[in-house]
C-alpha cells in the first residue's frame, strides 16, 4: 500500500481548537474502542484508518485498556505501515484501567500514569501522544499527585497536553485549583458521553467549565451505542456491536435495549428518523451526529467503525449541520423531551484541599 498523505486543503473537514489549547483537531475523529484489536484486526484496520485519513480525519483516539492493549498495537502498526508523518496527525490515549493484574497497574498514581503511558507509547510505536487522558478520576490518589504526574509527562515530552474523561465538574475544578496553585499544566478537555439521550453532564454540569476555563469536549457515543442509527429498531442485527461484543459491553447494552427506557428511546428514534428523512433529506445517524457536532463546546466527535464505508457515510453529517435551524432544533427537542434545566447548584463553593477558595 502506498504512502498516505494528508491533504487538508481539498477536504471538507472543519477544524476546531481543543478547548483552550492551540491544538486544532478535526470535528470528527476516529477511535478504537470495541473495534481495533478486538472485532477488527489486520488489513481491515488499515483500510478503515486509510479511509479516515483520505477523508480529512487526522485524529485517532485510543486507551491502554481497549482490547487489553491490542487496540493501540493495531493502530500503531497501521499508522507506521501507512507511512503517515507523525507531525501530520493527532494521537491520544487514556490511562487508568491498566492491562494486567497488580496493585499498581491501574489508577492514577504517579507510578501508573508514567509507566502506563510509556507502555502505551511502546504499543503505539511513537515517542509521544498529543493528548493523554485520565480515563476516570481516582479517589484513592491525592489530586495534587495526579496533576503533578500529568505535568511531569508533559514536561518530559511524552505528551503535549493532558485531559480528563468522565470526571465530574467538581473534580475538574479541583484539578484547575491545584494546577493554578502550583504553576502546573492544566487539563484542556473532557472526553464525555454526549448524545440526544445523554445530555445532563455535557450540557448542564459542565456549563460553568466552558464559561470559566473554555473547556472542550471530545465526545464519545454520539450515537448512543448505535441506538440513534435506528439499526436496533427491530431487534439486534447480526454483526452489530451488541452482537459481536457478547459478555460485558454487549450484555449491558442489550439489557438496556430491552428495558422500558430503551424501548422508549427506540420509539423516539423512529420519530427522529421521520424528521431527518422528510425535512433534512438525511438519515437519523447524520442528524444525531450533526446535532452533537453543532455544539460550540464540542471540539471533536469520536467515530467508531468496523468498515471503511461507515466513515464515509458518517461524515455526511457535516453537510447536515447548517440545516439544523432553530425550527428544526425545536422539533428535535419536542421529540426527545429531555433538555437539561441548567447547571447544578451547590450549597457551598468548591474549596481546595487546604479549605481555601
Amino acid at each position: 500500500m502506498s504512502e498516505v498523505k494528508l491533504e487538508y486543503e481539498v477536504k471538507n473537514m472543519p477544524f476546531r481548537r481543543l478547548g483552550p489549547s492551540g491544538l486544532r483537531v478535526p470535528l470528527f475523529s476516529l477511535g478504537g474502542w470495541l473495534t481495533f484489536g478486538g472485532t477488527v484486526n489486520g488489513d481491515p484496520v488499515k483500510e478503515i484508518v486509510k479511509t479516515a485519513i483520505e477523508n480529512g480525519i487526522n485524529m485517532f483516539d485510543e486507551a491502554e485498556e481497549y482490547s487489553k492493549g491490542n487496540s493501540e498495537r493495531e493502530l500503531g502498526r497501521v499508522l507506521k505501515e501507512l507511512g503517515v508523518r507523525r507531525a501530520d496527525y493527532v494521537l491520544t490515549t487514556k490511562i487508568f484501567w491498566g492491562t494486567r493484574p497488580g496493585p499498581n497497574n491501574g489508577g492514577l498514581s504517579r507510578k501508573h500514569i508514567i509507566e502506563g503511558l510509556k507502555e502505551s507509547l511502546a504499543r503505539l510505536q511513537t515517542d509521544y501522544v498529543d493528548v493523554v487522558f485520565a480515563h476516570r478520576a481516582d479517589h484513592n490518589v491525592p489530586m495534587e499527585e495526579v496533576v503533578r504526574a500529568f505535568s511531569w509527562v508533559i514536561d518530559q515530552g511524552l505528551a503535549y497536553y493532558w485531559a480528563t474523561s468522565e470526571w465530574t465538574s467538581r473534580e475538574i475544578e479541583e484539578a484547575f485549583l491545584i494546577a493554578e496553585k502550583y504553576g502546573l499544566h492544566k487539563p484542556v478537555a473532557e472526553q464525555c458521553q454526549h448524545n440526544l439521550f445523554h445530555r445532563e453532564r455535557a450540557e448542564a454540569e459542565y456549563a460553568p467549565l466552558y464559561k470559566k476555563h473554555h473547556y472542550g469536549t471530545t465526545v464519545f457515543s454520539a450515537l448512543a451505542s448505535g441506538i440513534l442509527t435506528g439499526k436496533y429498531n427491530d431487534g439486534v442485527p447480526s454483526g452489530s456491536r451488541i452482537d459481536t461484543n457478547k459478555g460485558g459491553y454487549g450484555d449491558h447494552a442489550l439489557k438496556h435495549l430491552q428495558s422500558a427506557e430503551g424501548q422508549e428511546q427506540i420509539r423516539k428514534v423512529k420519530e427522529l428518523t421521520k424528521l431527518a428523512e422528510s425535512e433534512l433529506g438525511c438519515s437519523v445517524t447524520h442528524l444525531a451526529l450533526a446535532w452533537v457536532a453543532r455544539n460550540p463546546n464540542t471540539s471533536t466527535v469520536i467515530l467508531g467503525a468496523t468498515r471503511p464505508e461507515q466513515i464515509i457515510d458518517n461524515l455526511k453529517a457535516i453537510d447536515v449541520i447548517p440545516k439544523l435551524t432553530p425550527e428544526i432544533l425545536e422539533k428535535i427537542e419536542k421529540i426527545v423531551e429531555n433538555k437539561p434545566k441548567g447547571p447544578p447548584t451547590y450549597g457551598r463553593p468548591l474549596l481546595d484541599r487546604f479549605g481555601r477558595l
